[in-house]
């Protein structure tokens, strides 16, 4: 080969690697961008309320069940004497039947250019505890006391006091507790309601109902705790994400919102899970972002070194195929030219819609670099060849941008067209001679 092709190719290859420095430190600036932009959502959700997870409402029966009695010897008569023993022991219950219903609207708040979004949800939950007779010898268990308990991630979320109708009785709340020796089976702040002593050979049954104003952040959960759940949830919001370990029966989504309908027995969920929330036997609803700038501008810049690439191969075909040299400080200033795209990307997606931002940062390095091409390379038609193809390049990465799931096979397409291309235009080309052309001087 050539000393001089070789020359050539080793000085492309090198700004080639060259340009990853200044791809990488705009990386690390939307990546910085993105972490402060978590970071003003959770101080939002500090401000007011984080993510919310409602676990129950179950039933917490507190009883004393004998043991064996303990057995001493009277020093004085020699007479043993039986001294009855009891332990306290605790059992959630959870309901018969749990049917829940709620419609959230969500609101932006905003600190500069970041916000996050806030969930005001307004719930309805009914249903019906029945609660067996207690087993045992008789008088082995007494002193049996309910209690209604709901579990909440965040109570400073509740937005109002709510009565609560117990077979036809209204009660309220008592103030949040959070997790204590006594009710360690619901690892997190709760909602109670005593609902006082029970017959253990008789067993009994409530029926419950009570409305929830509830504020958070971002997400809702909630664990089904009953052994028949029917829930309800419809939002104004149009991009929810739906998770956790429970997808809705039936969903809608459109213009107006979104509509999701939850069946699930006993057989589909393991109830002492529902009671953790770190285990995540539960179902949600991601008020998500449709158009996260952050993740889009970093998904993007990991093409940035393709792009620098493929227009660094074309110019060295045109250098091949036109015998018009390039200098290698043309490479270099298109090459930064291209990198300078992203960061304008993610400056203008903060104050723009995302669409329009790609929009104005494509155009812009298109028109500079077709026409410092038009100039350096002699003639207009060259600079708009490569305008054209720069275009063709930025709209398929904004497709590769719109359907992740499709980005592969674009990406693989957008190669394989690439190579054909350059194999085709050079098949007659003899690579042994090119060499000299590159030279300004040649001939």
């Amino acid at each position: 080969m050539d000393k001089k092709l070789l020359y050539k190719m080793l000085a492309i290859g090198l700004m080639t690697i060259l340009l990853l420095i200044p791809l990488g430190l705009i990386e690390d600036q939307i990546r910085a961008r993105s972490n402060r932009q978590n970071e003003v959502q959770q101080n939002i959700a500090n401000s007011a309320a984080g993510a919310q997870t409602l676990s129950g409402p179950v039933i917490a029966l507190r009883y004393h069940e004998a043991v064996e009695p303990e057995v001493s010897k009277d020093p004085e008569s020699g007479r043993l004497i039986r001294t009855p023993r009891y332990v306290v022991k605790t059992r959630l219950l959870p309901p018969e039947t749990l049917n829940i219903s709620g419609e959230a609207k969500v609101e932006a708040r905003n600190r500069g250019i970041y916000q996050a979004r806030l969930f005001h949800l307004n719930l309805q939950a009914a249903g019906r505890f029945v609660i067996a007779p207690l087993g045992g010898e008789a008088g082995a268990i007494s002193n049996v006391e309910a209690t209604l308990i709901l579990g909440l991630s965040d109570p400073r979320g509740v937005d109002s006091d709510p009565e609560v109708s117990i077979n036809g009785q209204r009660r309220r709340f008592a103030s949040p507790s959070g997790k204590t020796k006594s009710d360690a089976e619901l690892p997190m702040p709760q909602l109670s309601i005593a609902l006082g002593s029970i017959d253990p050979a008789q067993g009994a049954t409530f029926n419950f109902s009570f409305p929830l104003q509830l504020t958070g952040t971002e997400r809702f959960a909630i664990a089904p705790s009953g052994e028949a759940n029917s829930i309800q949830l419809k939002s104004d919001w149009r991009h929810p994400n739906f998770g956790g370990r429970f997808l809705p029966r039936e969903r809608q989504i459109g213009a107006d919102g979104f509509s999701a309908h939850w069946e699930i027995s006993h057989l589909a969920r393991n109830f002492a899970n529902t009671l953790n929330p770190a285990s995540g036997e539960v179902l949600s609803v991601d008020f998500v972002d449709p158009v996260n700038v952050y993740l889009q501008a970093e998904r993007a810049i990991k093409y940035g070194i393709l792009f620098v690439a493929l227009t660094f191969a074309g110019f060295f075909l045109t250098e091949i195929l036109r015998r018009s040299p390039i200098h290698p400080m043309q490479y270099l200033l298109v090459g930064l030219a291209l990198a300078i795209f992203f960061l304008l990307l993610i400056a203008l997606s903060e104050h723009l819609p995302f669409v329009v931002s790609y929009g104005l940062s494509s155009a812009a390095c298109i028109v500079l670099i077709g026409t410092y091409l038009a100039g350096a390379l002699g003639g207009a038609r060259q600079g708009f060849a490569f305008a054209g193809g720069l275009t063709g390049l930025y709209g398929v990465l904004y497709g590769v941008l719109l359907s992740e799931d499709n980005a592969l096979l674009m990406g693989a397409i957008l190669l394989f067209l690439a190579l054909a291309t350059t194999m085709l235009a050079t098949r007659r080309l003899d690579w042994y001679r090119i060499g000299a052309s590159l030279s300004p001087t040649a001939e």
